[in-house]
């Protein structure tokens, strides 16, 4: 295992997000594009290449918003966010902003086929309440849970008292934890922080992975 090279994120790296939500403009970035490259993409960089080894490979993604398709025409993301993929399938997330650090893992959208496997897995008694009991365990542990979207009534098949409705409804299950700012982020405990979120969710991944597992449809049909 190679030196570890991350040190945290400096408080300058809040200062920075919390000028762009105040002054999201081509003007704020060029004149702060030092700071950021200095204070968030380095840091970020080095704390993806300390994860790489146990985790695999991250992608950091770019700080510029696709505003071809929305309303709000804000050129740059207000928060610096990596994903990685496990094995499996699980996605790992991390996520930087003015009010803290977000760490997170699970499967935020499923495909058709994915959802599919998840509310039958969800539907047998054994498999349902396995996941349900570790859910639990995770909420209880300060996690919170959360999907792209879910439904306001049982899906087409299930019935509405469903004694796992809540999991049914929803097109997709992650688990994640949000951290203020700390002083702990400006130094290397941050990334045991990342590290010890993502453990305390491994036996969600490993029921996701198990039970639902990556899609096998062709790209354009996992939107549907």
């Amino acid at each position: 295992m190679g030196a570890k090279t991350f040190r945290g994120w400096p408080p300058e790296a809040f200062d920075f997000y919390q000028g762009l939500e105040f002054d999201n403009s081509k003007t704020y970035w060029q004149a702060n594009k030092g700071r950021y490259e200095d204070a968030v993409r380095t840091p970020f960089d080095a704390l993806l290449a300390d994860l790489a080894e146990p985790f695999g490979p991250f992608r950091l993604f770019r700080p510029y918003r696709d505003v071809r398709f929305s309303k709000d025409k804000s050129p740059y993301k207000t928060a610096a966010a990596a994903a990685s993929e496990t094995e499996g399938g699980a996605s790992l997330y991390i996520q930087l902003s003015a009010s803290g650090l977000f760490v997170g893992s699970g499967y935020y959208h499923m495909a058709p086929d994915q959802l599919a496997r998840y509310r039958e897995a969800l539907d047998d008694d054994a498999r349902g309440e396995a996941i349900v009991t570790i859910c639990r365990s995770l909420e209880k542990a300060g996690h919170e849970l959360a999907a792209h979207d879910e439904l306001k009534t049982a899906p087409r098949g299930y019935a509405k008292d469903h004694p796992r409705i809540t999991y049914l409804r929803r097109k997709g299950l992650v688990a994640g934890r949000t951290f203020p700012v700390a002083s702990w982020m400006h130094t290397p405990k941050a990334e045991d922080r990342v590290v010890e979120v993502w453990r305390q969710q491994t036996a969600m991944n490993r029921w996701l992975d198990a039970n639902v597992g990556p899609s096998e449809l062709p790209p354009e049909d996992r939107e549907r």
